[in-house]
């Protein structure tokens, strides 16, 4: 990886197959009626999970499928956007409407997201780096920190972190 002289950045696929293998993937979990596509984390191994956001612009629902690790009762992700510039848009969503629910391989769960505090980043940034030993050298391609998400259970009868209930007057 080293010639003395710099580091070398690791391969990526281009864009545009990046994008057809999410676009795959989503097919996958929709064909076999989401027997296919999600899985859980395992030991220096990311899982798959279904999260589900309200547009920001739309307010329509938005789904993708995200890798994730699990932290106590929280889910942690990464908002890197297959690793090119930018926050993807879910991120996005996200921070305008943080309640949002997510699917995973043994269930539905409510959850609200945030940014992970500096803390909780440097505790979990290790755990990304175990499963992906070129981590950081992807992290290094884009302009900004790569956000890591913790999306956290809420309940179902919560209200929306907007603190308004639905049709308060």
């Amino acid at each position: 990886m080293s010639d003395g002289q710099g580091t070398k950045a690791p391969w990526l696929p281009p864009r545009w197959f990046i994008r057809l293998a999410w676009s795959v993937h989503r097919g996958l979990y929709r064909v076999t009626g989401s027997k296919v596509g999600l899985w859980r984390p395992r030991e220096h191994r990311w899982g798959t999970l279904r999260l589900t956001t309200t547009g920001r612009r739309t307010g329509q629902q938005r789904s993708v499928i995200i890798a994730y690790f699990e932290d106590g009762p929280n889910l942690a992700g990464v908002a890197m956007n297959g690793w090119g510039e930018g926050a993807p848009a879910w991120w996005l969503n996200l921070q305008a409407h943080p309640d949002a629910s997510v699917e995973l391989a043994d269930g539905r769960r409510l959850v609200r997201g945030r940014a992970a505090t500096d803390d909780e980043r440097s505790r979990l940034w290790p755990r990304w780096r175990e499963a992906d030993k070129n981590f950081d050298a992807h992290a290094a391609r884009r302009s900004s920190e790569t956000t890591v998400v913790i999306l956290e259970p809420r309940s179902e009868g919560e209200f929306p972190s907007s603190g308004q209930r639905p049709n308060a007057r």
